[in-house]
């Protein structure tokens, strides 16, 4: 469908509306002028909803955050600030100023220990630092002082112990450059930078925070900050740290778009929707991607138009809360009517000149769109599946969890296409129970995945899943339940013309339902989700052979995978640990045999 910028609220001069080019970008037919002209709708269509003094953006609706009206205010001016400062409008840059002269003469709240304003503190402090000439060295001395006061409380201020310790980091940067507190400035950038690092996983990924949180968290906050950080800095030891790392994070990074454009949907805070497209944007900047030009823009602006073609915006050209269309069920507690600008922080890209190739290369498929692709990625325990011909991305989650925010990280598996359900999607169900804490990486190898995890107070479940194509094999292993327990093995929650198939294969009825045995159970089915109108049967594509085994005591079980081709793979379940430094009681753990047509490998894949 033709690129329709969405029309501001009561405009002085409403945008005109670029042409695509589909020769310089045949996948989306975006341009630099594409992403100017989203960037100055967003921008008019909130202007009528700043407070006459500039200070405070109300935008309307009835959500209202935890932290109140008044904060939220603050972070629609800070977060609607961000895509300003990327845009570098002087005129758009003006307004700001007005707002920021007020704000700090006793209008915004002030940045305390783990409160809302020290999040958007850093906004403000990242847009001042991008756009020092235009905006805070055309300020009053008394209005750059009360800013700065401002600004310093979150040199001090507490952070929640997640991405939150780099906004001191952000907001010192700025006030280091400017020579204010500079020691203080100092101690809360190296402070903050310190703390991130004990949750540095490697292969570019954090989590975020302790435990094993993994979400988008890790491209737009933990790699954003500090590369931005050291980028302005010109620091080139730190950037060379952390635009490395961004590098390698966006190897794995770019395979999460499907060939809609759509974003992988999992984890939390999806309301700020293309901010997905912020590190692709930052490696073109620094140079520090594995990613073409054309690669880059292709996917940026492919997210870019998923959203605006699906009604992420409203008539009176606001960002709603929700996903594609309003929807309340992706909010947090913290979710207020301005959260979702935090998606201006897309326009990083346009720091990048006219001239840049990012801007002038032709564009080229991203990688759901070149080949299907199973990768394996270490640091979640996570596995990538994507297929060429529907473009869909599936992944597989075998080490991310946290239980705050279920169901958006605790399924077994997560889509560009589907959405997870009150029904328990991707879920084993023992009796009524389809509870999935404590989930413990097993291993990730070529073509699979494995978790253990807790599913009651003595019930444990071992889950595998190999894939190939669209197909998956999934094996659940129960051990605790009482003899006679039901378990239900789900698949996919499709939608919009999306097919989702379970086959049972072992130990399932029909309906994809069994019962536990007197020791540790083992339940197979082969799922598929898939847009292709007349795939291939699944039984056609691959077959699956489960024998009990006598070694390694009651419950054990070989699983043999033999894929169309005639090569095969072959999985050990065993109820309990064995050998030396095995953990006592109850576990589980899984070993892969692959044979093809070299010679066997055994991979021990969770002690």
């Amino acid at each position: 469908m033709p690129f329709q910028p969405f029309q501001p609220a009561q405009p002085s001069q409403p945008p005109s509306e670029p042409s695509e080019d589909r020769a310089l970008s045949p996948y989306s037919g975006c341009t630099r002028a594409h992403w100017e002209a989203v960037a100055d709708s967003l921008l008019a269509a909130v202007a009528p909803y700043a407070s006459d003094d500039g200070a405070l953006y109300h935008l309307p609706g009835t959500h209202t955050s935890a932290s109140g009206r008044l904060s939220d205010g603050l972070e629609g001016y800070a977060r609607t600030l961000l895509p300003a400062a990327f845009r570098r409008d002087e005129k758009v840059l003006e307004r700001y100023a007005e707002g920021l002269a007020a704000g700090t003469a006793g209008v915004w709240p002030r940045v305390e220990d783990r409160s809302q304003p020290l999040v958007e503190a850093a906004s403000i402090a990242l847009a001042l630092r991008l756009t020092r000439p235009l905006l805070w060295d055309r300020l009053d001395d008394g209005v750059r002082q009360r800013a700065a006061e401002w600004l310093g409380d979150a040199l001090t201020a507490e952070p929640w112990p997640c991405n939150w310790e780099l906004f001191p980091v952000t907001v010192g940067g700025f006030l280091q450059e400017i020579g204010y507190e500079p020691e203080a400035s100092r101690a809360a950038i190296d402070r903050g930078l310190e703390r991130i690092e004990q949750w540095y996983l490697g292969d570019g990924w954090y989590t975020d925070g302790h435990g094993r949180k993994f979400d988008y968290y890790n491209g737009w906050a933990m790699h954003l900050y500090p590369v931005l950080h050291a980028w302005l800095a010109d620091d080139t030891r730190l950037l060379d740290l952390y635009a490395g790392r961004l590098e390698a994070h966006l190897g794995y990074y770019a395979r999460l778009f499907g060939g809609d454009g759509a974003p992988m949907l999992q984890g939390r805070s999806l309301t700020y929707r293309f901010a997905t497209t912020a590190p692709l944007w930052l490696g073109a900047l620094t140079g520090r991607t594995p990613l073409t030009p054309g690669e880059t823009r292709r996917l940026a602006s492919g997210a870019l138009r998923y959203f605006l073609d699906r009604g992420a915006v409203d008539d009176k050209g606001l960002l709603t809360l929700g996903w594609r269309g309003p929807d309340e069920g992706f909010l947090q507690q913290y979710s207020g009517p301005a959260s979702p600008y935090w998606a201006g922080k897309a326009f990083v890209g346009l720091l990048l000149p006219p001239d840049h190739e990012v801007w002038t290369a032709t564009e080229e498929p991203g990688p759901a769109e070149r080949a299907d692709a199973v990768t394996p990625v270490g640091p979640p325990n996570w596995l990538f599946q994507s297929t060429r011909s529907d473009g869909l991305v599936r992944l597989h989650n075998h080490g991310s969890e946290d239980v705050r925010y279920d169901p958006y990280y605790t399924r077994l598996a997560y889509s560009t296409v589907t959405e997870p359900s009150l029904s328990y999607d991707n879920s084993v169900i023992v009796g009524a129970d389809a509870s999935r804490t404590g989930i413990e990486p097993l291993g990730v190898g070529e073509g699979w995945a494995a978790s253990r995890h807790t599913v009651a107070e003595g019930i444990r479940a071992v889950s595998l899943v190999v894939a190939r194509g669209a197909v998956e094999v999934r094996a659940h292993l129960v051990s605790g339940a009482a003899p006679g327990t039901s378990v239900r093995v789900t698949g996919w929650a499709a939608r919009d013309g999306v097919r989702s198939e379970v086959v049972p294969v072992h130990g399932l009825s029909g309906a994809g339902e069994g019962v536990t045995g007197d020791d540790a159970s083992l339940f197979v089915a082969l799922v598929r989700l898939t847009a292709e109108p007349e795939p291939v049967p699944l039984t056609e594509l691959v077959s699956v052979r489960v024998a009990a085994v006598d070694e390694g005591g009651p419950g054990a079980f070989d699983v043999t995978v033999t894929w169309a081709p005639g090569d095969a793979d072959r999985f050990r379940f065993q109820g309990s640990a064995d050998g030396e430094g095995a953990s006592p009681g109850p576990t589980v753990f899984v070993r892969q045999e692959r044979a093809r047509k070299g010679p066997a490998r055994i991979a021990d894949a969770g002690r």
